[in-house]
């Protein structure tokens, strides 16, 4: 027999709803704690007074009652765990651990018993059923009935809403009504709020986020009262399960954030957090209405009778009295901002600030979430929906719930997943902070790309055996400019001409220049008669499985195809890319060799054609009529310096004929309908010779 006795999945009754949780017996004390609310019961192994095994709708549960008069029930054991929890009993808390029937007979009249929290059905001494009296809202009395309205839990599928009871009258010489009674014993231990008496302090005036106004806070010993121009809310502090303390991220304010369980209501809207917000500046003189022995006896020295200091200590001092549960404030958390220990995000496109805790994360204010790290399966660092300056931070929780905090600074990226490694957090694309030097990198790092792969695959081929595809409309281009400079250098350093025409070079260049560089959208076309390019490792495993994928999902579009097949390969085994890589290989080698065979058969010549030269040269000279071709033939020399002794590639390759005879025939022909002649004179100027290119 161990130390300890530990129990998963045990449930525990909260207002008609069954919450899970973690149960744990040991030498010290009884420890519960909710997977849902994170709230434990922590119940000494002293004050234990009896335990009771019952059968039970979720199989067998154990009622447990204390010398304080608290009962606690846990459900979910199994037949076999009787045996090793009454021998755990008998051996540490000295109690026996007995069974006992529930009545199953279906009466309706029997006796009510009350037992602490509880009322209690019974037949023939067999219990049928127990109501909590903390789940009780409202008592009413008629002539011989009692009527008790329950709390609704929103949580729960069916809601009890109430029950009646049929008291019979008693005999004539008992004074007491047993009406009566009945309901005072109800309301002595009911969940019902009366404020009887002063308040111990007020709080005037207090701006409140949610809900939204502004409040008087009235304290209460039992209960929170805020008194609002339109709306009251009573609190009890049993439904308070955490405070917080969190500053501003301009420093200058203070949030106070009282966590609710169950949350107050009005009308459908449910607020699980109270969210006051105070500014550092305001003071407080805070006088209690009590006497000072009264506040030194009920709160052990956390309170004194006059009390002094900022608004927000004095309200967060006196709710940690009454409630009796810690303040959590922000650790060791340090943002980008000097001083600020919270991140500016969006939750729900409302924008916030988010708190990496000690044992959590808190986000405030609209709407409010607190997410333990207990309940946290893994985090994410995804890339930003509308701009790369900013992240996203996904956080999924173990009930499959997801929580994205969106548009974060890119620089906040180091510190928080500094923080979520210290903690231990589950991330999903973790290494990235490794690999890029603590800097920010997008989540879809991680995960093929495959346009990008696309894009590199077929940039390589380009430059590896497509370059000469593209320089058949480069060369004449390349050679102009180069011409044009010489002929420009050797104008000016050996030439006669004087400073006049050295001028006129200049815009001659820089007119030339544009004009020659608008064909080169012409690198756009492709030859259709080339060898295909191979495809990547990846696209050809694309290719074999994009009809898989289609079948398994059906509806899908191809941009979600793409997306899928990006997360499914990531996923494929080393053994299995190597061989697409071989496949690849094996395509690339395929292609260099055809391309070489293509090429050595005269495929992929540099020469234009007549219609590319047309489309390269001609346009531009159609729209100046005749009269610009005539000019690129003579006057471009003129514009040049006049030099005879010097004439560029195009004019010597042209020489023969661009003969003197025919620049005449294209005087005459000025204004005549264009017909073969022109179209050859055409030619001759735009189309340089092959043989210029080969020796090129």
């Amino acid at each position: 027999m161990g130390d300890t006795l530990e129990f998963n999945e045990i449930y525990q009754e909260s207002k008609g709803s069954w919450n899970d949780g973690r149960l744990r017996f040991s030498k010290q004390n009884v420890v519960y704690k909710s997977s849902k609310t994170g709230k434990v019961d922590n119940i000494p192994a002293a004050e234990l007074s009896q335990a009771t095994w019952r059968r039970v709708c979720l199989g067998h549960g154990i009622k447990l009652a204390t010398s304080t008069g608290h009962v606690y029930k846990y459900d979910g054991f199994r037949d076999t765990d009787y045996e090793r929890i009454s021998e755990f009993f008998k051996a540490n808390y000295k109690v026996e651990l007995t069974e006992k029937d529930m009545c199953v007979k279906g009466w309706n009249w029997g006796t009510a018993k009350f037992s602490g929290p509880l009322l209690s059905f019974d037949v023939n001494d067999s219990s049928v059923f127990e109501i909590p009296l903390a789940s009780v809202s409202q008592c009413a009395t008629g002539k011989n009935e009692v009527t008790l309205e329950f709390h609704q839990n929103d949580d729960a599928e069916v809601s009890l809403m109430e029950v009646r009871f049929y008291v019979p009258p008693g005999p004539a010489d008992e004074g007491a009504d047993p009406v009566e009674a009945f309901a005072a014993n109800v309301l002595s231990k009911a969940d019902v709020i009366q404020a009887t008496g002063d308040a111990v302090c007020v709080f005037k005036e207090l701006q409140c986020l949610t809900p939204r106004g502004r409040y008087d806070i009235l304290i209460y010993p039992a209960f929170l009262h805020l008194h609002g121009k339109t709306f009251d809310y009573k609190i009890p502090y049993t439904t308070v399960l955490r405070l917080f303390l969190l500053p501003h991220k301009d420093q200058r304010q203070m949030f106070f954030v009282i966590s609710l369980d169950p949350p107050i209501k009005q009308g459908q809207t449910r607020y699980h957090f109270l969210i006051l917000l105070f500014s550092k500046e305001e003071e407080l003189r805070l006088t209690l209405n009590m006497s000072e022995e009264e506040v030194e006896k009920r709160y052990e020295g956390k309170l004194s009778k006059n009390m002094s200091g900022s608004l927000y200590e004095m309200v967060s001092r006196v709710m940690k009295a009454l409630v009796n549960r810690k303040i959590t404030v922000p650790g060791n958390f340090q943002g980008n901002t000097p001083g600020a220990q919270c991140i500016t995000c969006s939750y729900k496109a409302q924008s916030g600030l988010l708190y990496p805790l000690e044992r959590g994360f808190i986000y405030v204010h609209k709407p409010p979430v607190h997410l333990r790290f207990e309940e946290i399966s893994c985090v994410n660092f995804a890339r930003g929906t509308t701009t790369t300056r900013s992240f996203d931070f996904e956080v999924e929780t173990k009930q499959g719930n997801q929580f994205t905090f969106s548009s974060i600074e890119r620089e906040e990226y180091g510190k928080l997943f500094d923080f979520v490694n210290a903690k231990k957090l589950n991330i999903k694309n973790r290494g990235f902070k490794e690999s890029k030097n603590n800097e920010y990198s997008d989540s879809d790092e991680d995960q093929h790309d495959a346009y990008l792969e696309r894009m590199k695959a077929e940039g390589k081929i380009r430059e590896e055996g497509d370059g000469s595809n593209d320089s058949d409309e480069e060369t004449v281009f390349l050679s102009l400019r180069y011409d044009s400079n010489a002929s420009e250098s050797e104008s000016g350093s050996g030439g006669d001409g004087s400073d006049d025409e050295g001028k006129k070079k200049k815009p001659a260049k820089k007119a030339k220049v544009v004009k020659e560089r608008k064909p080169r959208k012409e690198k756009k076309q492709k030859d259709t008669n080339a060898p295909k390019r191979p495809m990547s490792s990846y696209m050809l495993w694309l290719n074999s499985s994009r009809e898989h994928i289609k079948s398994e999902n059906p509806g899908i579009s191809i941009t979600e195809i793409s997306k899928k097949a990006g997360e499914m390969w990531k996923q494929i085994g080393k053994d299995d890319k190597e061989g697409w890589d071989r496949k690849a290989e094996e395509a690339k080698k395929n292609y260099e060799k055809a391309m070489k065979e293509y090429r050595e058969n005269g495929g992929g010549s540099s020469t234009p054609s007549k219609k590319e030269s047309k489309k390269a040269g001609g346009k531009k000279e159609d729209k100046a009529g005749g009269k610009k071709r005539k000019s690129d033939g003579g006057e471009k020399e003129k514009e040049q310096g006049g030099n005879d002794s010097f004439k560029s590639r195009e004019f010597i390759s042209s020489e023969e004929s661009s003969s003197e005879g025919e620049r005449k025939k294209a005087k005459k022909a000025k204004g005549k309908p264009k017909g073969k002649e022109s179209e050859e004179e055409e030619e001759v100027v735009t189309t340089p010779p092959s043989s210029e290119e080969d020796s090129d």
